[in-house]
């Protein structure tokens, strides 16, 4: 895609030539949701366009209502269109505009636009737009036992409102950014001025500047996706998302940047380290003990399910190693089918499971998910495709798998351990060490949107109160 800029088309003097050049930019008379009304008031022609659905009727009924006792629209002149909005309209938010590009933009985003003789070579907007949008409920993935229900919604202005109610100081710097050359969605980076590194903050910013697509169909991940423009297999996931408010404002008090993006309920929180992944909002809503007690349970669960199916698989298909009092997790009747294939077969099936249960209706999708899950089990031991053992090392980590919330970092560490498990099949004692070294290599070379900072911060570079603060949840002083 060409990096010109194409020149902005200015207003004429003519208002006629402005509503011909409008109309057929807009295809009027194609488009039913794109409202055109014509007046004459006080002899002066008024013209406005506005989305139907994107408006309050109530306040452009107020609009119009004012525009009908208006005595004068303005001399033609230049300039003309900015002294009626300072005397003439009363809005909070109006903006003048002198070309035609970005009252297209702005109409197409909601506002309204007016046109009038007597403007000159301009137009108002204004801004009295009413997006529809969901109600701010509790993320379903993101839940916590105490503390905040409240979650981002898809639109913008909604998001920014959240986080401005929770840091009510005048240093939070909310910066507005556009991106996509049809799509035209807007991007907003938040951060706190005095904690955020100013240096990294005007390179997200630049970064974001420079991107150049045509759309963001899937909100922020497309936007994730045109920020990292380097892709490769590697599963680990770049950055960290939010949809709680409360984390994300503790995020920018921390000196993070947050980048919000319209149509898209996710905070993008910046810069990522894989030991973010492993912390939760619970943490903080509990006591310290009780708070570095969860902490810990979870990146102990979580990370030894990693390693768990490789282990056992390898002393399983040894026994001549396993000493006698660990004897008993040797099966006993291994089933019809080799255990390697068991392990790989019952990754398979539990996503299966879990790609089902999203499309049951919400009503079923629990019962199903449970029922079904026990059911298969069930059946595939009695018929001797499963040992009663694969089912029980597998349901561990299957339940260690939602410890933490993001699905990317489960499903990277998913691979991690198949690939573990083959190697292990193929060589043995040696697999695990390669496997452990390939799952090494995948996080070391993870590009993400860090700057200077690694991903692997604070192990390394090693910084040793970072670090305690991952590991044990502290009091919070003043």
């Amino acid at each position: 895609m060409s990096s010109e800029k194409k020149e902005a088309q200015p207003f004429s003097f003519d208002l006629d030539e402005n509503v011909r050049t409008i109309d057929n930019i807009l295809n009027v008379n194609e488009n039913f949701d794109i409202i055109k009304r014509e007046m004459v008031i006080n002899e002066k022609k008024v013209v406005m366009y506005y989305i139907d659905g994107f408006v309050t009727s109530a306040i452009m009924q107020k609009l119009m209502m004012h525009l009908t006792t208006v005595k004068d629209f303005g001399n033609g002149k230049e300039g003309a269109v900015i002294e009626f909005a300072q005397k003439s309209v009363p809005s909070v938010e109006i903006d003048p505009v002198f070309d035609i590009d970005t009252l297209i933009t702005m109409v197409l985003s909601g506002c309204s636009a007016i046109l009038a003789e007597g403007f000159g070579n301009g137009a108002i907007i204004v801004d009295a737009r009413s997006y529809p949008a969901r109600t701010t409920e509790e993320p379903g993935n993101d839940r916590v036992m105490r503390g905040a229900r409240d979650g981002f919604v898809e639109t913008l202005i909604f998001n920014t409102a959240m986080i401005r109610r929770r840091i009510r100081d005048p240093k939070l710097t909310v910066k507005y950014l556009c991106v996509g050359e049809s799509s035209k969605t807007d991007i907003s980076v938040v951060y706190l001025n005095g904690k955020a590194d100013p240096v990294y903050v005007n390179s997200v910013i630049n970064k974001i500047k420079s991107i150049k697509t045509d759309a963001l169909p899937m909100g922020h991940q497309s936007l994730i996706e045109c920020l990292i423009k380097k892709h490769s297999f590697n599963p680990f996931p770049r950055v960290r998302c939010t949809e709680r408010p409360d984390c994300a404002c503790a995020s920018i008090l921390e000196g993070s940047v947050i980048v919000l993006c319209d149509t898209s309920p996710e905070a993008i929180i910046l810069p990522t380290s894989i030991f973010d992944f492993l912390q939760d909002t619970d943490d903080y809503y509990f006591t310290p003990i009780t708070g570095t007690y969860l902490r810990l349970v979870r990146q102990l669960v979580f990370w030894s399910a990693v390693v768990l199916t490789p282990i056992w698989y390898y002393l399983a298909t040894n026994p001549n190693i396993v000493p006698e009092w660990l004897y008993f997790i040797v099966p006993e009747d291994s089933g019809a089918v080799p255990i390697l294939v068991q392990l790989l077969l019952v990754e398979f099936v539990v996503d299966g499971l879990k790609l089902a249960s999203l499309n049951t209706p919400s009503v079923m999708s629990n019962s199903f998910g449970v029922i079904g899950g026990l059911l298969l089990g069930d059946f595939a031991v009695q018929v001797g495709w499963l040992s009663a053992d694969v089912i029980f090392y597998m349901a561990i980590v299957s339940m260690a798998s939602f410890t933490q919330s993001n699905y990317e970092l489960g499903y990277a560490l998913k691979f991690v351990r198949i690939i573990t498990l083959i190697l292990v099949a193929l060589l043995g004692g040696w697999g695990l060490l390669i496997g452990a070294l390939i799952g090494i290599a995948l996080v070391l070379t993870t590009k993400t949107i860090n700057g200077k900072r690694s991903y692997l911060y604070p192990l390394f570079p090693f910084n040793p109160t970072a670090m305690s603060r991952l590991v044990f949840r502290r009091q919070k002083h003043n």
